[in-house]
């Protein structure tokens, strides 16, 4: 069964050589990795030459990370796709476990791992709030992100149904994402700490991008009007959505935002609570 990886990067020489060493050193044989450049103006494009024959190697115009995993998507022949950010590492049995626990467990078509943390080789402890949970997840999917692009393994065929990565999204990308799937799909999870997530560098998005809980929002509002959730999903998505919104207000209104606070405290007003039980399409 073949494995396509796809690792987006853009200025991160030094980084996605070690990423595609840690595929390359994975135990499971049946794989191609497709590094999709993001427009990198560093020294990515001679840094990969060494690998010639072994990775395919894609240059696009910076248009961002989903854009970046968009086009590893179309380029992937694979049954199965799984992502590895460009500073993120795999242990080598990474996809041999992940592979076995869904030959196994035939209702778990799509599985994340345990991680480790990382920043300038310190290990980091993980707060409670970033816990990982296993099965139907969606409730627990909408405080924050608690799925690693980097951790899953993924049907080829389920972005047929879900759709891929929202490219007019700056960021929190992935976690629109991971509720379009959560919602349909259970994501199992391997307790097991099979990655490691490197922190500390100035290009991450979360240090980029500003106000990440106004992207989260507009996750919330796409969930809640594209359909596709139970009664019970669809009410726990708009309770985070009137918190998410009352707390995004709360700091317009203390930055002299008053317009802008007034719009996100109406928000949830747009969508009244399912009342009456309805089934997933």
């Amino acid at each position: 069964m073949l494995v396509s990886v796809i690792i987006p990067t853009f200025n991160r020489a030094a980084f996605v050589v070690q990423a595609v060493d840690s595929v390359l050193a994975q135990t499971y044989p049946h794989r191609e990795i497709i590094v999709i450049d993001d427009g990198s103006t560093d020294h990515t494009a001679q840094a990969l030459s060494a690998y010639k024959g072994r990775i395919s190697y894609i240059v696009m115009q910076h248009r961002g990370p989903s854009a970046a995993r968009n086009a590893g998507l179309q380029a992937a022949r694979g049954e199965y796709l799984a992502f590895l950010d460009s500073d993120d590492l795999w242990l080598p049995e990474k996809l041999q476990r992940q592979l076995a626990f869904c030959r196994d467990k035939p209702a778990a078509c799509l599985c994340q791992t345990a991680e480790l943390w990382m920043r300038n080789g310190v290990r980091l402890p993980q707060k409670a709030k970033h816990r990982k949970h296993s099965g139907w997840i969606f409730e627990q999917c909408l405080p924050l992100c608690i799925v690693s692009p980097s951790a899953v393994i993924i049907p080829t065929a389920i972005f047929d149904r879900v759709g891929v990565f929202d490219e007019s999204m700056q960021a929190c990308e992935d976690y629109d994402l991971w509720l379009r799937m959560a919602a349909r799909y259970p994501i199992y999870l391997i307790d097991e700490p099979l990655i490691i997530k490197r922190g500390g560098h100035h290009d991450q998005q979360s240090h980029r991008v500003p106000a990440l809980d106004r992207l989260r929002i507009r996750a919330l509002c796409k969930a809640l009007e594209t359909g596709g959730l139970s009664a019970a999903q669809y009410n726990a998505a708009r309770a985070e959505l009137e918190r998410k919104s009352a707390i995004y207000a709360a700091g317009c209104r203390k930055r002299g935002r008053a317009e802008e606070s007034c719009y996100f405290l109406c928000l949830p007003e747009r969508y009244p609570p399912a009342d009456e039980p309805f089934p997933n399409p």
